[in-house]
């Protein structure tokens, strides 16, 4: 079997997921783009708590640099001039955010990204409800 095939074929889950993301992605504005990486980022602390309770190091290193990658897009995608102290807010939260993942990256406490991910759910919904009220 040809190598991409094999990656494809090694977890069928992770394959489904990731066409779905793909998809999802490319049919998302602006404001469903900031729901679907929240969403993603959730999804990846609630894993990298899993993985450190398993002891599934390799998982665990994974989901952590999936979850500082998405935390700097949504830090990226910022918009100083218009968000003004929402944006800093944001930035403040994010940079702590990858900090504490980080510190507990190196640690066997899942207890930090169960934390993390509480606290940006909280925002994720908030963000969902402003999107609906649009």
């Amino acid at each position: 079997m040809a190598a991409y095939a094999t990656a494809l074929g090694a977890d069928p889950y992770a394959t489904y997921r990731q066409i779905d993301l793909v998809g999802r992605t490319a049919e998302a504005d602006g404001g469903a783009l900031v729901q679907l990486l929240y969403e993603e980022l959730v999804r990846a602390l609630r894993v990298a708590a899993w993985a450190t309770e398993k002891r599934d190091y390799a998982r665990k290193s994974e989901k952590v640099t999936r979850a500082t990658a998405i935390l700097f897009a949504l830090e990226s995608g910022l918009d100083f001039d218009t968000g003004g102290d929402v944006s800093r807010t944001l930035s403040r939260l994010y940079t702590g955010a990858r900090a504490t993942i980080v510190d507990a990256s190196v640690g066997d406490d899942p207890r930090p990204f169960h934390d993390v991910a509480d606290n940006l759910e909280e925002i994720a919904a908030a963000w969902a409800q402003v999107r609906r009220a649009a």
